[in-house]
């Protein structure tokens, strides 16, 4: 049974990005305890850019556990080992770090039914400038376009609580587009 390892969320703020002041909510940090699940998301939790980010189709932000070992080893890679190797879960934006559940896993209109909600499945997550900020290096948005390591954006079809460390089902929708279908083909123009 797939888990939900751990929930961050995390207030926009004025970052710094080559050179400029943007307003970014990409830092999320863990909650501890129950997190209430509302229509457009987490309470508590904000999206700086609501244009690409937020809203009813893009409430929350789920990331598979998985791939954290991939942006270790590229953050080394690109010499970024003595910027908090231990690269902590909420590190590549997410609400939702989950274990057993891989974007290979998931398609479009699929349903992770935990004991108090429900979140549906709507998209992949597309890399922007922000997220070669928040990794550290400016090649971070290629690369996550290469592995296809994108993880997904949810609507809340049962607003609710959740809680870390718990089971959740993955209940079939209608089985029309992969997320990594979704993500390949909208990645594309970025790979050529």
């Amino acid at each position: 049974m797939p888990t939900l390892l751990s929930i961050q969320r995390a207030l926009a703020r004025r970052i710094q990005i080559d050179g400029r002041t943007i307003l970014s909510a990409i830092h999320k940090l863990p909650v501890a305890g129950a997190v209430l699940v509302e229509p457009l998301g987490l309470a508590g939790d904000e999206q700086a850019d609501l244009s690409v980010h937020g809203g009813l189709d893009k409430a929350l932000y789920a990331y598979p556990f998985e791939h954290y070992p991939f942006w270790r080893a590229a953050r080394a890679q690109a010499g970024l080992t003595s910027i908090d190797d231990s690269l902590p879960y909420g590190s590549v934006g997410e609400n939702l770090t989950l274990q057993g559940l891989l974007e290979a896993d998931v398609w479009v209109g699929d349903v992770l039914r935990f004991a108090h909600c429900a979140l549906r499945v709507t998209q992949p997550r597309e890399p922007c400038y922000k997220f070669n900020a928040a990794m550290g290096f400016n090649g971070a948005a290629r690369a996550m376009a290469q592995q296809g390591c994108c993880g997904f954006y949810l609507a809340v079809q049962q607003p609710g609580h959740l809680l870390a460390g718990e089971g959740f089902d993955l209940v079939a929708g209608p089985r029309r587009l992969r997320i990594t279908e979704s993500f390949k083909a909208k990645m594309a123009k970025h790979l050529r």
